[in-house]
């Protein structure tokens, strides 16, 4: 198993606006450069899917997993012999709002997935949840 997290306490934005810019998978490029589009059919809620085209990849069905409106969002995406779960928290604190990014792969060829996909991946997590708040704040909810 192979982890990597990333927190940021923010002021910028609410809970409203990080869930409905987040729930709006088909302008999730708007935000994230690494994709060439993401698209949800269907509401944002589990047991549903989108599919997420990145630069230079191929399109990859992403399960939702659990969804809890405003705090938690856990997505699966299928690797032959291996799953990556994403995992997205915000929570209310004192000092502003915390959103986790959690990535977590499993599986036998894990390991693998981790060297030729899911690294990359990990490591715009920082820069992927600043531009989350520099657009989610400007949202209207």
């Amino acid at each position: 198993m192979w982890t990597k997290s990333h927190t940021v306490i923010t002021k910028e934005a609410t809970k409203e606006q990080m869930w409905k810019l987040f729930t709006d998978v088909n302008n999730w490029h708007v935000w994230n450069n690494e994709i060439e589009f993401a698209k949800l059919e269907g509401k944002f809620e589990a047991g549903n899917h989108y599919l997420i085209q990145p630069r230079n990849g191929r399109t990859v069905k992403v399960k939702l997993i659990k969804v809890v409106e405003n705090r938690q969002c856990l997505e699966l995406g299928e690797f032959p012999l291996a799953k990556m779960y994403y995992e997205h928290i915000i929570e209310e604190t004192p000092d502003g709002l915390k959103i986790t990014s959690t990535i977590t792969m499993t599986g036998l060829l894990s390991f693998l997935w981790v060297q030729l996909v899911v690294r990359k991946i990990a490591s715009t997590m920082a820069s992927h949840v600043q531009e989350q708040i520099k657009v989610a704040s400007k949202l209207l909810v």
